[in-house]
């Protein structure tokens, strides 16, 4: 385990560490409060206004069809709540649960390593909340966890923790969303979310993104996933910002460990967006898929990157980039790498861009629509997130969310 002197020590050394990927952001044009103390008892204190804006994005304040909730405002965490008939559930607030958990900070920055780059050091040195959730061994959660992010204060830094465990033999789906109001000026997401799966454990993690145009976002994932383990990972930003650069990595390292990895991009504006995914098949038979889907439309520039990396003999895993441009100012660039390091492990890949499919196109308007509701009809077909094997009504909820922030996109 190491102590806050080493943690902060590493992280002085990354300081002025640029991103591998991504716009390079310049972190002193950002202030940064430090977390406060402010608590709702429960959500129906929330404002009309944050309501409207945490809906958007998926989260239910009624809690009617959730078995838990969190809730955070810029670095303030303000609701974590379980519904009293669900059992084997925890949702807390990180700090508290530090503080109640002792072997919890084994776990905190075990999986994503504070050095990547500067925004990793950041996140390190400030204070920061975030959620922790926990499902016991064996604890079958049906009903979805839901999470929320919102970033309302302007030119600020929202610094967040997560940390998740699905626990041996359990089952547990989150569904998360990020929201800024479209009003908030030039700001900044950090977010670091470490993801264990124990043996034989499924968790599905499900994140739609609303932010404002002036805002920047630099997740920093990764997952670490045992023996016969699943990991569903299910990412859609369907808004215009500023920038997003993510590039979660899995690390599958039990036999017939399995990961899903599944982004969706609705590019508008002049917004940049580098996302992806990395998986290392370190186990026999690990096996698992990293598919994107990416539409860039006026100014915005989409880069789609896949890795996958076999270092065990019979790993099987799959990379799909898929492209659509609506836009002769826009672009989509799509980088896909696979490494093979053992004998018997295969790995494979496609990647398409292009335009609206001219059969496609006169097909509908053959049915009798026009030009622009078919390519809608299309734009909206090409970024529905069907994911297999999760509850009809969590996949009811997500489909909510995507309709919602697409609404706002388009």
């Amino acid at each position: 385990m190491a102590s806050n002197k080493d943690i902060e020590k590493r992280a002085e050394t990354a300081k002025e560490k640029r991103a591998k990927y991504g716009p390079d952001l310049e972190l002193d044009e950002y202030e940064f409060e430090d977390r406060g103390k402010g608590e709702l008892e429960n959500l129906d204190a929330l404002s009309e206004d944050d309501r409207n804006l945490v809906r958007e994005v998926g989260f239910d304040p009624s809690e009617r069809q959730v078995s838990g909730s969190y809730l955070q405002m810029d670095n303030e965490s303000i609701l974590a709540d379980v519904m009293m008939d669900q059992e084997g559930l925890e949702v807390l607030p990180i700090s508290k649960a530090l503080e109640r958990y002792d072997w919890l900070s084994d776990y905190l920055w075990n999986l994503v390593d504070i050095e990547t780059d500067k925004y990793t050091a950041e996140s390190a040195l400030k204070s920061y909340d975030g959620y922790f959730i926990r499902a016991e061994p064996g604890a079958n959660i049906q009903m979805p966890v839901q999470t929320c992010l919102v970033l309302k204060r302007n030119r600020s830094i929202q610094n967040v923790h997560n940390i998740i465990i699905a626990e041996e033999g359990s089952e547990m789906h989150i569904v998360t969303g990020c929201a800024t109001p479209t009003n908030t000026e030039r700001s900044l997401h950090l977010g670091i979310s470490e993801f264990y799966v124990k043996p034989h454990a499924k968790l599905s993690f499900t994140m739609v993104h609303k932010w404002s145009e002036q805002t920047d976002v630099r997740p920093r994932s990764a997952a670490l996933v045992e023996k016969h383990g699943v990991f569903l990972s299910n990412y859609a930003i369907l808004s215009p910002l500023k920038s997003i650069q993510t590039f979660p990595k899995v690390r599958l390292n039990g036999v017939h460990a399995k990961a899903d990895l599944n982004s969706v991009v609705y590019g508008t504006k002049n917004s940049h967006y580098d996302v992806g995914g990395a998986l290392s098949l370190e186990a026999p038979r690990a096996n698992g898929k990293v598919l994107s889907r990416s539409i860039a439309t006026e100014q915005s520039h989409v880069t789609a990157r896949g890795d996958l990396i076999g270092l065990s003999d019979g790993t099987k895993a799959r990379l799909e980039c898929d492209g659509l441009l609506l836009s002769d100012e826009a672009s989509i660039k799509a980088v896909p790498q696979l490494q093979a390091r053992a004998e018997g492990s295969e790995l494979s890949h496609e990647a398409t861009v292009g335009k609206v499919g001219e059969e496609q196109l006169s097909y509908l308007m053959s049915r009798g629509l026009d030009e622009e509701t078919a390519t809608s009809l299309i734009v909206s077909g090409f970024v529905h997130l069907d994911i297999p094997d999760l509850p009809d009504e969590l996949q009811a909820s997500i489909d909510q969310a995507v309709e919602m922030s697409l609404k706002g996109g388009m």
